[in-house]
This record gives C-alpha cells, structure tokens and sequence, in this order.
C-alpha cells in the first residue's frame, strides 16, 4: 500500500510516491563509467580466449573429424594412423573417474566446511584452513606418486572387500577376480579407475571445501541466532538456516570440483593402466581418461595423429562447457538462502 503524503502549503491536495525504486537523477560519474568498461571489457576477454580455443581445437582436429565422422564418438579402439580411431572408451573413462573423484570428494569436503565454520574453535580454524588451502597447492604429481607408488599396494584390501560385498552390483565387479584362491594375485585390483578417481578426489576436495567454507561462514547471525533462541539444536540451525544459504555455494563448489577432475592429467596417467576398452569396472584394472591419453600420445603422435588428439580435447572442451553450463542454470534456480526454514 503506498503511503499518502500531503505537499505543504496545500489544501487537500496528496502526493503519491511512484511505485517500484527510484531513479537516478544525477549522471554516474568517470568513475562509474571506468569500472563498467573495464568489467565490460574482461567479460568480453573471457569469451573471447573460450572461443579461441575452441575454434583452435576444431581447426587442428578438423581433418580427424572429416575422417572418423560421427564413428569418433562410438569407436573404443585408438589407432589413428589406421583410421580406427574414437572416444568412446576414454570419454566413459574420464566421466567414471571423476563421478568416483566427487563420491569421495563431496562428502570429506562437505564435513570438513561444516566442522570449520561451526564446530571448531577460533585457533583449530585458522590451522585448518591453513591445511586445507596447503592441499589444494599440493602439484597433482606428488598425488600420483603416492597413490601409484603406495596407496593402491597398501589399500589393495578396500576394492578387494568392496568386490566380495557387493560384487552383485555390475560396476563393482572385478573380471577375472578369484577372492577365496590365496594364491591369486593382487595386480588385478591395482592399476584401476577406483583409484585413479580415489586420488583426483583427494585433489579437488580442497577447492570444493574451501567455497562450501565461505559459502557457509555468510549465513546471518541473526537468523542463526533466531533458530538457537526458538530451542533448535545446532544440528538443527544448520539443518535449517546455513545448509540452505550455503546452497549454490556447495553446487558451485562441486561443479570446480567436477571440472577439475574432468580434466586431470598426470595423477591419472601415472596410476591407471591404458586400456582402449569401455571398461566399466570400476574395481578391475584398466581404464583410461581424454587428458591422460592426450598427455602420453603428444610426443610421439603422428601429423594426423596429432590432429586425432586435438579432436579429443575438443571433446573434453566441449563436456566441460557442458557441465559448467549447467551448473550455472542450477546455480541460478538455487540462490543462497532459498528455502531456508528460519
């Protein structure tokens, strides 16, 4: 209801204040101007490089579509040199190491951001904090050196008990696995995607954590202080007032989280065994991923083989569009605070 207002020095006579906000009557100033031209013009920078690279990718990789045709994304098999060349294995490969990458890394860093911005005191805070922005500077080699040099030898035993639980699960059987013969070998369980994507989740659970951290550390006193007051445990407040203002920021961070992971390189190449076959084991051995074949074909690729490579990171580009994209639409239809109980 707009309030009435009556002028001074008249008789009867009410002024109505326009609905809706005020404009401005002063012109913004250089000042303004400035900063919207540079904002402008970095938005424009960003598009403009995103675009470059893909049409550098299709350029380079235009003779190995001309060749393959629509078979480059159904084709397992990598000989580009014979024309038997395609995808599909690698591409299968990426998207299950970094759907094992965000099932171990979302619910670590999700915990972790909880434990820090409410549960932990002031000194532990700052020290975590400290750890896990450390982890995330950690070079992605010192992750596969320790996954591929000690974890997946000492932690045989995980895939190996996951196979016997729930072996009546399709991906998580292992081929060829023969668990009550004790003089079977372990090779079988290493060299997998497992723990391709155990290591990558470990890799990105830092810059998951660190937004789902600011995102939860934004959510009002007041309200958070309402929902104590009204006898809500803490568990309760965070259930109802952090938990739904830190919405977009925990699908923001997961979606950096899977971006990162879609497009890891050396902690796969240097753990899974190449394997030009859709393998959808996720505990046996081999597997593959489009940057981590990328990385080991480039140097001793041929002229066409070159271009075949190119068509892969094209397609790599092209998912990982995909994905932010959509994390985007997501982003938008899930503010923070949305939905929010206090």
């Amino acid at each position: 209801m707009s309030q009435v207002i009556t002028a001074p020095g008249s008789v009867g006579h009410e002024v109505r204040p326009p609905d809706g906000p005020r404009r401005r009557v002063r012109p913004s100033g250089g000042v303004d101007r400035v900063f919207r031209l540079v904002l402008r013009t970095a938005g424009v920078a960003v598009l403009a490089v995103m675009a470059t690279v893909g049409l550098f990718l299709l350029t380079r990789g235009s003779s190995a579509f001309a060749a393959a045709g629509f078979d480059f994304l159904t084709v397992a098999a990598w000989e580009p040199d014979s024309l038997n060349f395609g995808i599909a294995a690698v591409l299968v490969g990426t998207v299950l190491i970094a759907a094992v990458a965000l099932t171990v890394a979302f619910p670590l860093a999700l915990g972790v951001a909880l434990y820090i911005s409410e549960y932990a005191p002031r000194r532990i805070r700052r020290v975590l904090t400290s750890m896990v922005d450390l982890m995330a500077a950690v070079p992605s080699v010192v992750y596969g050196l320790f996954g591929s040099v000690f974890l997946q030898w000492q932690g045989v035993d995980i895939p190996r008990w996951l196979s016997v639980q729930f072996g009546w699960v399709p991906f998580l059987s292992v081929p060829g696995a023969d668990p009550d013969n004790p003089l079977a070998g372990d090779s079988v369980y290493v060299t997998s995607t497992f723990w391709a994507g155990l290591i990558v989740g470990f890799m990105v659970m830092p810059f998951i954590c660190s937004v789902m951290r600011e995102s939860f550390t934004q959510a009002p006193q007041g309200e958070r202080e309402g929902a104590l007051a009204l006898g809500s445990t803490r568990w309760g407040m965070i259930r109802s007032v952090v938990l739904p203002f830190g919405r977009s920021g925990m699908i923001g961070g997961t979606m950096l989280g899977l971006g990162r992971a879609l497009g890891e390189t050396i902690a796969v190449a240097m753990i899974i065994s190449p394997v030009f076959t859709i393998q959808t084991h996720i505990l046996g051995k081999g597997g593959h991923s489009v940057s981590a074949l990328i990385a080991q074909q480039w140097g001793s690729a041929s002229v066409f083989g070159l271009s075949a490579l190119m068509a892969a990171g094209l397609a790599l580009f092209a998912l990982t569009l995909v994905v932010n994209f959509a994390a985007s639409a997501v982003i938008a239809r899930s503010r923070s605070g949305q939905g929010s109980d206090a």
